[in-house]
């Protein structure tokens, strides 16, 4: 095991392999809960033309099962094949990609065809080497600044998913877009568990206790506990702001249950016939765009984050995880669970100390039992996993040293990177903006033949990404 993972050759153990792989899945199995969520509610109110097997909604422990079986069996292939610590799951972005802009167009199963479609589409340029090419294309300062962004991102989720960071409602009369908890003030007994939890990791990382972020959850997940049975805090559900944002901290009656995979398999390919074949295509242009970006993203950040890229910020053996994570994307349109791609929360399993795809092996595995331990696992709540993407954040931040900002045709394209990144909360909307203002700058500067080519190709692709709104709108 330990020749076949390369442990001891990437400086890791198998002790910090697993502790890294159960970190990276307490940090992200939210999105067992959250998938449903989001597929689920934008899929109420949608046209009559709905007419799948499971009528107009996607029932939540349909999808919760799928989400947790396709990330589970992903994350193992991505482990043993690839050997890197890079979770797979549902891409968050993707999902409500799907739900918001595609779902209302065309019934589920038609849906889930796109996600396919896209995904064979990522496999292809991925089998074809383009993929890499393309990777190992981007400049060193802008791989960079991807992890830097990545960073902020995911501190910024976990701001907002412990509710420390909210959104203003318009009703407020405010040009403030964002505020402090509530009225300025943390507010509420799960805000108050985040901000413990947030200064206890922050404690034990800096103390080096090995453990430390697992330590600081376990400790967190049980204040949450001990605090809900005192003032029943109760769930949010939306309407309450004082509630708990996804996970009540309470021990449930049954902690296992058979998983309903009837989900799986139900996919068509009749949205080029019931929209037409340039709306649709629009659609798979759109997904694979956001696919192969926010990937490459985010393996960009997680591999300079783990010390296991090269001196240019290149990921050796890149090309089979690429091939892998395009796999994904076809599992998750095949599951009805939506694109699955590299989550940006392996940073946490990282931060651990994980260093080899044994990290994945132990994630996946934990998903899988997660089909059968919803009840179980549904105690932590997001307040107290939370905590650990902001120290995460923090960490990956270093990266900003290696970038040269005193010279602006740098310092921009970075720049506009870290920031678009969160403020959009989408990985391939930081790089899009980031690739085109390199190639427009280094034109400016009568530095043309610095500009790998597929750079140009890249540029011009997010150009049409950005304006396809426009496009679709000019062609009805």
């Amino acid at each position: 095991m330990d020749r076949y993972f390369k442990i001891t050759e990437r400086g890791s153990t198998v002790g910090r392999e697993v502790r890294g792989g159960i970190v990276t899945f307490v940090t992200m199995a939210y999105i067992v809960v959250l998938n449903p969520l989001i597929l689920g509610s934008f899929s109420a109110d949608s046209p009559s033309a709905h007419r799948d097997v499971v009528g107009n909604i996607l029932p939540v422990a349909q999808v919760a099962a799928v989400t947790a079986l396709v990330a589970g069996v992903m994350t193992i292939l991505f482990g043993v094949i690839a050997n890197y610590p890079f979770a797979i799951a549902t891409g968050l972005g993707i999902n409500t990609l799907l739900a918001v802009t595609i779902a209302p167009q065309v019934t589920w199963p038609e849906a889930m065809g796109l996600v396919v479609i896209d995904g064979i589409i990522i496999l292809v340029l991925a089998l074809t080497g383009l993929r890499t090419r393309v990777f190992n294309a981007v400049p060193s300062a802008l791989k960079a600044s991807i992890a830097v962004g990545i960073g902020l991102f995911i501190a910024f989720i976990g701001l907002v998913d412990a509710g420390f960071v909210r959104r203003l409602p318009d009703a407020a009369n405010t040009t403030v877009p964002v505020g402090l908890g509530i009225e300025g003030s943390i507010g509420s007994w799960p805000t108050f568990v985040f901000v413990f939890g947030v200064l206890l990791m922050g404690v034990l990382v800096v103390r080096k206790v090995r453990a430390g972020l697992l330590i600081g959850i376990v400790v967190t997940t049980v204040l949450a506990a001990i605090l809900q049975a005192i003032f029943d805090v109760g769930p949010s559900n939306g309407v309450d702001p004082k509630g708990w944002n996804l996970s009540v901290p309470i021990l449930p009656d049954v902690f296992a249950s058979l998983p309903d995979l009837s989900l799986v398999g139900e996919v068509s390919f009749g949205a080029f016939a019931r929209i037409g074949a340039l709306s649709a295509s629009l659609l798979v242009f759109t997904l694979v765009l956001a696919n192969f970006f926010d990937a490459m993203g985010t393996m960009t950040g997680l591999a300079k984050e783990a010390d296991l890229a090269d001196k240019d910020g290149n990921l050796p053996g890149v090309g089979k995880a690429l091939v892998v994570e395009g796999v994904g994307a076809i599992a998750g349109g095949v599951g009805s669970a939506s694109s699955n791609t590299v989550f940006v929360e392996s940073a946490s399993g990282i931060a651990e100390g994980a260093r080899t795809g044994l990290a994945n092996v132990v994630t996946g595995v934990l998903f899988l039992a997660a089909m059968f331990l919803t009840p179980l696992y549904s105690v932590i709540p997001i307040e107290a996993a939370a905590p650990a993407l902001v120290v995460v954040g923090a960490l990956m931040i270093a990266q900003i040293k290696e970038i040269d900002f005193s010279d602006l045709s740098i310092a921009l394209p970075a720049f506009l990177t870290i920031v678009v990144m969160p403020f959009t909360y989408s990985i391939a909307n930081g790089i899009g903006v980031g690739f085109i203002t390199w190639v427009v700058l280094r034109v400016a500067r009568g530095r043309r033949k610095e500009i790998n080519p597929l750079l140009w190709v890249v540029a011009l692709l997010f150009v049409a990404y950005f304006a396809v709104g426009p496009i679709e709108d000019l062609i009805g």
